[in-house]
């Protein structure tokens, strides 16, 4: 169990939001942090700590200067995500990514788009490839969620699905859409499940708020799987002290 890292980029800000308002017609982001320092400040802080695999994430356009400055700062650190394709992700690559995340890219119309997963492993490679399979509840069953968290795919997280996938990427990254941001603690079963099903590198990131819920997490996957905390950490205007976090998860 390691701790990744994580840089928000939204309206060119480092930010810390709730992302279920991302996208919402009529109704404003909600914001939980929006921080003073540029990405770079971050980047450097994480390469200062020796913390890798950590993500870089464009949520929406006009993010991409500073999404480059994170990645230059600390070169083969970082992983990369928002709006890529196979035609644009290479250039991350050569601007120093270690990894690109895709999700909306390969899940399009609420679907598996094989075709576009086939283009971006083609264009990348398998073992710079990173899916996001960021996910909401629905009757007890775990469902891909694309296009900000907007659209939930067709796509379900069960053995077979998550077998299949790995086939075609390095690690997963899966956000738990339904408690990211909120600090309402990790989503248990979620968890659970992920522990027993995956079998390559894989980042929860969702709910977390307290060193009770990093021990709870790593008891609950039986320190398979990583974790990023955002929101709660006091360098994005929380509680939780980083320094902390590193030290126990280094």
């Amino acid at each position: 169990m390691k701790f990744r890292p994580c840089i928000d980029l939204h309206s060119g800000k480092v930010k810390q939001i709730v992302g279920e308002t991302l996208g919402g017609e009529g109704e404003a982001v909600v914001e939980n942090f929006v921080s003073s320092h540029d990405s770079a400040y971050y980047a450097e802080m994480f390469k200062r700590d020796h913390l890798k695999g950590g993500h870089v994430i464009m949520l929406g356009g006009g993010n991409e200067e500073e999404a480059v400055k994170a990645l230059q700062a600390y070169p083969g650190g970082l992983q990369i995500g928002g709006g890529l394709t196979a035609d644009n992700a290479a250039s991350y690559l050569a601007k120093g990514a270690s990894h690109i995340i895709v999700t909306s890219y390969i899940f399009k119309d609420g679907q598996l788009n094989m075709d576009h997963l086939q283009k971006i492993v083609a264009a990348v490679g398998k073992e710079r490839l990173v899916i996001d399979l960021s996910c909401k509840e629905k009757d007890g069953r775990w469902f891909v969620a694309t296009n900000q968290w907007k659209v939930l795919s067709d796509f379900e997280l069960t053995p077979d699905n998550i077998k299949f996938l790995e086939q075609y990427c390095d690690e997963f990254l899966i956000h738990a859409v339904d408690v990211e941001g909120k600090q309402s603690g990790i989503q248990q079963s979620l968890v659970s499940f992920l522990a027993q099903w995956v079998s390559i590198p894989t980042t929860y990131a969702g709910g977390a708020r307290s060193f009770e819920d990093l021990a709870l997490f790593r008891e609950l996957s039986d320190g398979k799987l990583d974790i990023t905390v955002g929101s709660a950490l006091d360098i994005f205007g929380g509680k939780l002290s980083y320094e902390e976090v590193v030290k126990q998860l280094a």
